[in-house]
């Protein structure tokens, strides 16, 4: 019997290289180690210092941490730019005032890796909640920041927000 299906999985197989079709392969990932423990602490601050804004529904605070030459793609709302990232912060923490709006990092998701001479590559999946009828209401996305080492400290200049 084993050997029958030892027949039939080769026999599949070689279907599959006969008519140019993939052949599944289990792809196995290491576990990130980063690159420079020191630049993934700070960044990590930086994240945490900008969402604690986020949770706090501060727009000011958290466009402080933008640089004025922002680029934020949003897979369903498009590009942005500084300004109107702005404006889309002031009105959703408004219309959410009540609702618990807040946002945290997955645990274990985030990676950074430097970018020589410029500043970090942050990605991480985030997860926003709001109360909905008395309960959580979440999603779970996938986020990537791109943050620069300026005189004036780090600044996120790319944001690409995607997979919701």
């Amino acid at each position: 019997m084993k050997q029958i299906k030892w027949i039939s999985v080769g026999f599949i197989i070689l279907i599959q290289a006969c008519m140019n079709q993939p052949i599944p392969v289990k792809e196995t990932k290491s576990p990130y180690i980063p690159v420079s423990q020191n630049l993934y602490n700070t960044i990590r601050l930086q994240d945490s210092l900008l969402f604690a804004a986020y949770n706090e529904h501060n727009s000011n605070k958290v466009m402080s941490y933008f640089s004025e030459d922002l680029e934020f793609y949003h897979d369903k709302g498009g590009l942005s730019d500084y300004a109107r990232t702005t404006t889309s912060f002031e009105k959703l923490f408004k219309n959410n005032q009540t609702t618990g709006l807040r946002r945290e990092i997955v645990p274990g998701s985030l990676e950074v890796y430097p970018i020589n001479d410029y500043g970090a590559i942050e990605t991480c999946l985030h997860q926003f909640c709001h109360k909905e009828n008395g309960k959580d209401d979440c999603g779970t996305f996938k986020n990537t920041m791109i943050w620069k080492k300026t005189d004036a400290g780090w600044k996120v200049t790319r944001v690409i927000s995607y997979d919701h």
